[in-house]
């Protein structure tokens, strides 16, 4: 019987190793490798594109296949020097010229790419840059290589309405090298200005480029020209001016360095409240009613000479020296709406101040300061809510 088992055993072996063995097994066919899909290249400016600007960057996207050559040619065939950089989105690139394009002129962009198979493809477009009815460059402050005080915003004026804010915001480049969380913010169609949350950090140098040729500014009024402006923050000067105390303290960064009797705008002519930035300074000046409305020749009316007087608004506010109101000095306000030291205290804050520094006049019975630069005493979140780009 073990004998038996043992025999049927290994025939069943046998008959398991004879259906499993290689010998008649069918041939395994050879694998195939599909083709690669072609690379399709897609070129802005459109090919007749007219009107563009040429600010506008020159684009080429690919699809299945990458970027293998560009060029550029005028008008005439002769090739513009330019690079070539990834652009913003996945399988883009962007041609840059190394000088901006001209006005009024056609080019044509011509790219070529391969796919995986190194397949080539091409795409050429033909464009017009716009020929513009006028060209206009922004007037801008503080002006390059301008040493200013720590409440000075950068603003930026142009001649005509803007419309497209976000467009133009979008080529106001602001760096420094203490950085900060400043903003644009837009107080008209034609003004805007940057500042920090905060005052300036004193000793930062401050950069802005103003790359703006080529954009549309106005109807039919583009940007002449790029401009950077370079200026310096320098030490912080914040004077706190109480019209309640009749109290001026200057600081010197952190360091309180005086403290004077004053006197503020009388019941009548209160100064405003609020941070204001100093924008002039003059050793001579006279004081006219006249250019805030007030005649001369009427009852409140005035033409006064004074020294070592320090604007602080195109309100007509300024601190300057008033020996004529020096018993009232530290008792009681005044003045027209100015702050009124002696005349050696004001030619000390004189010497002493830049344009950019600060002025907190407060407790006045005045509204809040409304001025050229009352940008300090706008809130944060009405400031930020004031960008294109918000």
């Amino acid at each position: 019987m073990r004998r038996t088992a043992a025999l049927v055993t290994a025939g069943a072996i046998a008959l398991l190793s004879g259906c499993n063995g290689t010998e008649d097994a069918p041939a395994t066919a050879a694998p195939t490798t599909a083709d690669a899909a072609p690379a399709q290249v897609e070129l802005t400016p459109a090919d007749g594109a007219t009107d563009v600007a040429p600010g506008e960057p020159v684009e080429i996207s690919v699809t299945d296949g990458e970027v293998t050559e560009v060029t550029v040619t005028d008008g005439s065939g002769a090739e513009v020097p330019g690079a070539v950089a990834d652009g913003e989105t996945e399988g883009s690139e962007v041609w840059t010229p190394e000088t901006p394009l001209d006005w009024g002129t056609t080019y044509t962009l011509t790219a070529a790419a391969e796919n995986a198979d190194a397949e080539p493809a091409e795409a050429t477009s033909t464009f017009t840059t716009v020929t513009p009815e006028d060209l206009t460059t922004p007037a801008i402050g503080p002006l390059d290589g301008q040493t200013v005080g720590v409440g000075m915003p950068i603003r930026v004026y142009f001649e005509e309405p803007v419309v497209d804010r976000a467009a133009v915001e979008s080529r106001l480049l602001v760096t420094s090298s203490t950085p900060t969380d400043g903003r644009w913010s837009w107080s008209s169609d034609t003004e805007v200005h940057f500042r920090p949350s905060e005052y300036w950090p004193e000793n930062t140098d401050v950069t802005l480029e103003a790359d703006l040729y080529g954009v549309e500014i106005g109807a039919g009024v583009w940007g002449e020209q790029d401009r950077t402006v370079a200026f310096t923050i320098g030490e912080r000067h914040v004077s706190i001016a109480d019209a309640a105390t009749h109290t001026m303290e200057v600081y010197d960064g952190d360091q309180l360095v005086q403290t004077w009797p004053m006197s503020a705008g009388s019941p009548d002519n209160p100064s405003y409240n609020g941070p204001h930035v100093v924008t002039e300074l003059n050793a001579d000046r006279v004081m006219d009613s006249s250019t805030y409305g007030v005649p001369v020749d009427s009852p409140g009316g005035y033409r006064t000479p004074v020294q070592w007087a320090v604007r602080l608004s195109d309100s007509g506010e300024f601190v300057h020296a008033a020996p004529w109101s020096v018993a009232q000095q530290g008792r009681e306000n005044v003045s027209h709406g100015c702050i009124n030291l002696s005349t050696d205290r004001a030619r000390w804050f004189f010497d002493f101040s830049q344009p950019g520094d600060v002025v907190e006049i407060r407790n006045s019975s005045a509204g809040t300061l409304t001025s050229d630069i009352s940008d300090w005493t706008v809130p944060w979140d009405e400031w930020v809510a004031g960008s294109a780009l918000s």
